[in-house]
Formats: C-alpha cells, sequence, structure tokens
C-alpha cells in the first residue's frame, strides 16, 4: 500500500486523499483506486513479478501500435507493483442489458484481431510461456480432468480419456491460424471508458491459436449469448480475421467448433478449481451455464470423434448437482441425504450452504445384515427407524429450527437454502430424514417454495 501511494505522489506531485480497494475476481492480484485532485490511477500490487513485467511490456507495445490498452503510469523497482490508468467500473460485462450491447460485442468482434497481430511483440517477454503448443494443451485437458470431472465424482474411462486428450490435441493445433493469443478474452476483461471500448488483464498472452480468443468471449459462461448471437458475431470477427491472414472464411469457420470445445473444457476445469474446491461463488455459480456449452456440442457431434470425453461430458451433464432451475422467483429448498466420509455436499447456490444435521446419533439400521442391502427408503428400514423412537423427535427438532429460517427466507425474498441430513454411510439414517424432511416442507409451505430432493450416495 505503501508503495502505491509513493508511485501515486511521483507521478501525479500530490498525495492520494482516497484509496479504496477493488473487488477482484479469480486473480490472487490486489487492486486499489488511489484519488486526489490531480486525478485518479488503478494501483496494482501483484504477485509475481514477471507476470507483472509481461503486463507492462505488452501494455507498452500493444498502446503503441493504437491499441486500447491502460497506460502505465508508473513501476516499482522489483515490478511488484504499478500504477495504471483508471478506465472507470463499466465492463462490457455489466453492458451486456443495456439498449447497445449487441454494437458493443461487434466492436470487441472488430478490434480483436488488430489486438492478435499487433505488430512489434517480442515472444520471449511473453510469460509463463511464450508460445502455446501441444505440451500446454494437454495441461489445459488434465486441468479439466482432475480439477472439474473428479472433483465431481463422475466415473469415466481414464486410458480412453487420455486417448482421446491426445488426438484431440493433434487435431486442434493441426491448421489453426496463431497470433497473440489473449487467453483470457471474455466481457468482465473489455472496459467502457470515454466512449470506447478497452482491453484490460492480458498478462496471460502468448502466441498462440487466435479462434480461442474467440471462442472464451462468445461461449463465455455468464454472459449468455444465444447461439444466433454466437454465429452472428463470429462472422464478424472472421471477416475481419481474413484481413490479416491468408485463410479464407470457410475454412477458418471449420476449425472453430474444436476450439470451442477446448474453451469449454479449460473453463470447466478453472470452475472446478475455483468452484468445487476453492468454494468461491462466482465460479459456482458458472457451472451450469458452462455445461450447458458442452451439452451443446455434444449434441452437435463436436465430440463423435473423442467417445471417452463424449461419455464423460454426457455423465457430468446428468447430474441432478449441476441443473439449472428456473425458481420463478421462490426460493428453492435443496434437502440432501450424505456420508460424512465423503464430506458435507457442495452448495452450488454460491450463497455458502445452510442447515446440517448430524443423524450418526440414531441407533444404524446399518449394523444389522438384513438392513444393510436396504435404504432408508425401503418399509423395512423405516418401521426400524420409526419403532426405536428416536428419530422422530429427532426431525421434529430439525423442523423446529428449519421452519422459522424457511419463512424468513420467503419473507426476504431470499434465492435459496439447503438442508443436508449426514450419517455413516449416507444410505439408511440420512435418507429418511431427508425424504420425510422434503415431504414436511412440501406439506407446510405448498408452493411458496421449490423443494429439490438429493441422494448423494445413492443412485434415485
Amino acid at each position: 500500500m505503501n508503495i502505491l501511494k509513493a508511485l501515486y505522489r511521483d507521478f501525479f506531485k500530490t498525495d492520494a486523499s482516497v484509496v479504496a480497494p477493488i473487488a477482484g475476481s479469480g486473480s490472487a492480484r490486489r487492486y486499489y483506486r488511489l484519488v486526489s485532485e490531480a486525478g485518479s490511477a488503478i494501483g496494482v500490487a501483484g504477485v509475481d513479478a514477471y507476470e507483472n513485467a509481461t503486463f507492462i511490456y505488452l501494455a507498452e507495445v500493444l498502446r503503441r501500435h493504437g491499441v486500447s490498452v491502460p497506460q502505465i503510469y508508473a513501476v516499482s523497482q522489483d515490478s511488484m507493483a504499478y500504477l495504471q490508468q483508471d478506465l472507470g467500473d463499466a465492463s462490457l460485462f455489466s453492458l451486456l442489458n443495456s439498449d447497445n450491447a449487441s454494437g458493443l460485442v461487434r466492436q470487441v468482434m472488430e478490434l480483436l484481431p488488430d489486438f492478435q497481430f499487433c505488430p512489434g511483440i517480442d515472444n520471449r517477454r511473453l510469460y509463463p510461456v511464450s508460445v502455446m503448443d501441444g505440451r500446454h494443451v494437454m495441461w489445459d485437458l488434465n486441468y479439466f480432468k482432475y480439477c472439474f470431472l473428479k472433483p465431481a465424482g463422475v466415473s469415466f474411462d481414464e486410458n480412453g480419456l487420455e486417448t482421446d486428450f491426445q488426438n484431440f490435441t493433434s487435431s486442434l493445433l493441426d491448421r489453426q491460424p496463431f497470433g497473440l493469443m489473449y487467453r483470457d478474452c471474455q466481457s468482465r476483461n473489455v472496459m467502457y471508458h470515454g466512449g470506447q471500448l478497452w482491453w484490460i488483464d492480458f498478462q496471460s498472452a502468448r502466441r498462440g491459436p487466435v479462434l480461442y480468443d474467440l471462442a472464451s468471449f462468445l461461449w463465455q459462461a455468464k454472459a449468455g449469448f444465444s447461439t444466433s448471437f454466437r454465429h452472428e458475431m463470429s462472422e464478424v470477427y472472421l471477416e475481419r480475421l481474413c484481413h490479416h491472414i491468408g485463410m479464407d472464411i470457410a475454412s477458418l469457420r471449420s476449425l472453430l467448433p474444436d476450439m470451442v470445445l477446448f474453451r469449454t473444457l479449460q473453463v470447466l476445469g478453472a470452475y472446478g478449481l475455483r468452484g468445487l474446491t476453492e468454494r468461491k461463488a462466482h465460479f459456482v455459480e458458472s457451472i451450469p451455464s458452462a455445461l450447458s456449452n458442452a451439452d451443446e456440442l455434444q449434441e452437435q457431434g463436436v465430440l463423435d470423434a473423442y467417445p471417452s470425453l463424449k461419455a464423460a461430458i454426457k455423465s457430468v451433464v446428468a447430474l441432478p448437482r449441476f441443473h439449472k432451475y428456473d425458481s420463478g422467483g421462490k426460493l428453492v429448498v435443496s434437502v440432501f441425504s450424505f456420508s460424512y466420509k465423503k464430506g458435507y455436499p457442495e452448495d452450488l447456490s454460491g450463497n455458502g450452504g445452510g442447515f446440517m444435521f448430524d443423524c450418526r446419533s440414531l441407533h444404524n439400521p446399518g449394523r444389522y445384515e438384513q438392513y444393510k442391502p436396504l435404504t432408508g427408503r425401503d418399509a423395512a428400514v423405516c418401521e426400524f427407524l420409526e419403532n426405536r423412537g428416536e428419530i422422530q423427535p429427532f426431525l421434529q427438532n430439525a423442523w423446529a429450527l428449519t421452519d422459522p429460517a424457511i419463512e424468513r427466507y420467503i419473507s426476504r425474498g431470499f434465492s435459496s437454502l439447503q438442508i443436508g441430513f449426514g450419517c455413516t454411510g449416507g444410505r439408511h439414517r440420512s435418507v429418511y430424514s431427508a425424504d420425510a424432511t422434503a415431504r414436511h416442507i412440501e406439506a407446510v409451505f405448498g408452493d411458496r417454495v421449490i423443494v429439490r430432493l438429493e441422494h448423494r450416495e445413492q443412485d434415485f
């Protein structure tokens, strides 16, 4: 903070009267707005001097060639902090519901090739890699496998998937036009300031297949562009791209689906790490939209050449916890059963979970051979639990907590609440409790709520 204040003082010849933090996204960099009567600037405290140096270098070269990027005002001696032009708070993402959104997106499509084919870029100055090759494609594909597929809990043919990844990598890079790949080209990284669009957060740029950026922007999960709009905007970009390279538009068009698939897998890997593992709400909320993109590609036949990958995508798309429901403004109460041995259930609403009740103090039917193959939905198990006389007061006490909470959530316009019941195996006591609770909520609150019931460890 002191270094940023000093940089501001050196550039503006006065002290900043206001230093306010700005919310970041998935990056570990910290951003601040520094303001005085002399002007405002954005201060960046990075965590990697090489990454910062790459951004500063690219900003200077791109700006010199007329590309709209922020001006760098001052840099610390160790390159760990720098001061840049303040482009305001209006990202293109925040304007996607405005009347001129389609015109702004069209401008992005027209301007993107100028960024990608800016002359004078020294690839040796790019970081962490200068060129995207087959090795880096495999990194991203395995990122999808280990950070999304595995945490999602789907079964897949790992050997077959590896073969598909190798074949996909060879096909992906085979005739792709290369340029300066933005790498994270999305509407959140385009600012609208002073009546024009500006590029930000391009520190991961590298030489690579430029269609990746087109796929990244138009298939951004949270942007919600329609299929027809994506097609229309793709044509705008491809026509402009033809002016920079010697390929015809039909050939470029044929290469796009594979790049969309690759970007979708890479994004799901990021959402898996940031959402399923690190529990960051923005990324959790984006998973259903990204899976919708993957499912659309599957239906279009883009995955037909990769059978194991296709099967894995179909399996994960079918998981109920990744379904996006239109609640019509009603409170959605998600009721779970789960096994404590496998951890608490994910909260994919992004709201941080809710009530978790421990059923393990109740007598366990699973200790008896005749009940082991059964579940809490079988009559014999239900009779066992009810005859013991323990589960009724347990549930009454649980409902004494959840019912008032549901009532308040409804009155305050909240969108979701999670109620979980866990036991040792997630098979008997928790299943019975979750089923009974779902019925209870529906009986008490009727159509004022939507109840979603999931037995995580059981295939009901």
